[in-house]
C-alpha cells in the first residue's frame, strides 16, 4: 500500500472586504458585538462577477506551484463545495481554468466539514495506487446565500479558498489517522434548504420548481454540537493514529466561531499557542477555512516541515470529523 504527504498549499480570497463596521450600516449590530461573541473583525466577499471556480483556481495554482509540480501533473481534482457556480458540479470548471488536462476531477459536499472528508477520500485514492499527484480544494462563496437582513447569520459566513497537494509515496506515510461521522436527525440545527413552489404539468401531474432559500442556522444548537463532539472525534482519530494530545504541534478547527475554537483546545487540555485560528481577518469560510488557515501558517514558517497537525470540520448535515497528519513540505 502506498503512503501519502502533502506537498504543497495555497489560498485565495476574494478581492473586497466587509469589516464589522461595514455591516453596522446594514444591519442592527455593532463591531464590539460581533468581535466579543464571534472573534470576528472582518471577511472577505465576493462580486457579483466573481466566480467560485476562479477562486478555487486560484488557491489550486499556489499549491501545485508549491508543490513545484505542474498542472498537467496532478491525476485528481477533488473540490468540496457547498456553493458551486453550477449544481452539477464546478470541479471540472476548475479543471479546464487551471489547464489540469489529465485529472479526474468531481465536487464533494460536506459543508463546513468538506476539507476533511475531501482528504480522506484522497487518501484512499492515493494508498490503493490509483492515483499519484492529487488535489484537494476547499472553496465557498457563503455570500450568496446569507439573509443580509438577519444579524445572526451575515456577521458569520465570508468567501475563500483553500488547497492542497497529496503526493503517494514509497516508503514514508504522512496521514496518520482520521475519523468521520455524521448525524442527519440534527440536519435542521443548520442546513441551507430547497425552496419550492409547486408546478402543474397536467391535471394529475405536478412537480417542483425553485431555488434555494438563505441560511438557516440554530446558534446555540451548533455551538453545543461542536463543543461536544469536536474533542471526541479529535482523540478517536489521535487513537487511530497512535497518538496522543501531547504529540500534536498544531490544532487547526473549522474557523466558525473563537469561542469554539478556544472551548474545543481547553477541553483536549491543549496549549492555546499550538491553535491557529486566522478567524478575525476571514470569517467562516465553511470547506475553505481550514486549508485557508494551513496555507497561512505554512507561508508564515509558522508550520513547519515534520510538524504534526490535527484538523477538524464540523457543520451542517451534521457532519464532522477529525484528521492527523504530518506536513512534508515541498518537494
Amino acid at each position: 500500500m502506498k503512503g501519502l504527504t502533502i506537498i504543497g498549499s495555497g489560498s485565495a480570497v476574494p478581492n473586497q472586504v466587509l469589516s464589522n463596521q461595514d455591516l453596522s450600516s446594514i444591519v442592527d449590530t455593532s463591531d464590539e458585538w460581533i468581535e466579543s461573541r464571534t472573534g470576528m473583525k472582518e471577511r472577505y466577499v465576493s462580486s457579483a462577477q466573481e466566480s467560485l471556480a476562479q477562486l478555487a483556481a486560484k488557491a489550486a495554482i499556489n499549491a501545485i506551484s508549491m508543490a513545484n509540480l505542474t498542472p498537467e501533473d496532478i491525476d485528481l481534482i477533488i473540490l468540496a463545495t457547498s456553493t458551486p457556480d453550477d449544481l452539477f458540479g464546478s470541479a471540472c470548471q476548475v479543471q479546464n481554468i487551471i489547464g489540469a488536462k489529465r485529472a479526474v476531477a468531481f465536487d464533494l459536499t460536506a459543508a463546513c466539514s468538506g476539507f476533511v472528508f475531501a482528504l480522506v477520500t484522497a487518501s484512499q485514492f492515493i494508498r490503493q495506487g490509483v492515483y499519484r499527484n492529487v488535489l484537494v480544494i476547499g472553496a465557498d462563496v457563503l455570500s450568496r446565500w446569507v439573509n443580509w437582513e438577519d444579524r445572526t447569520t451575515c456577521v458569520l459566513f465570508a468567501d475563500g479558498a483553500g488547497a492542497v497537494v497529496c503526493q503517494s509515496h514509497e516508503t514514508k506515510d504522512n496521514f496518520l489517522g482520521f475519523e468521520l461521522c455524521s448525524d442527519g436527525t440534527q440536519n435542521s440545527s443548520l442546513n441551507l434548504a430547497y425552496m419550492g413552489t409547486t408546478h402543474n404539468l397536467l391535471e394529475n401531474i405536478s412537480v417542483g420548481s425553485g431555488s434555494y432559500q438563505t441560511i438557516n442556522m440554530k446558534g446555540k444548537e451548533v455551538y453545543r454540537f461542536a463543543v461536544e463532539k469536536v474533542p471526541e472525534v479529535i482523540e478517536k482519530a489521535l487513537h487511530r493514529s497512535n497518538l496522543t494530545i501531547e504529540d500534536i504541534d498544531w490544532l487547526i478547527l473549522h474557523q466558525a466561531n473563537q469561542r469554539i475554537i478556544d472551548s474545543v483546545a481547553t477541553r483536549l487540555g491543549l496549549d492555546k499557542q499550538k491553535v491557529i485560528s486566522n478567524i478575525s481577518k476571514y470569517g467562516n469560510t465553511s470547506a475553505a477555512s481550514i486549508p485557508l488557515a494551513l496555507d497561512e501558517a505554512i507561508r508564515q514558517s509558522r508550520i513547519k516541515p515534520g510538524d504534526i497537525i490535527a484538523i477538524s470540520g464540523f457543520g451542517a448535515g451534521l457532519t464532522w470529523g477529525a484528521a492527523i497528519f504530518c506536513w512534508g513540505g515541498s518537494n
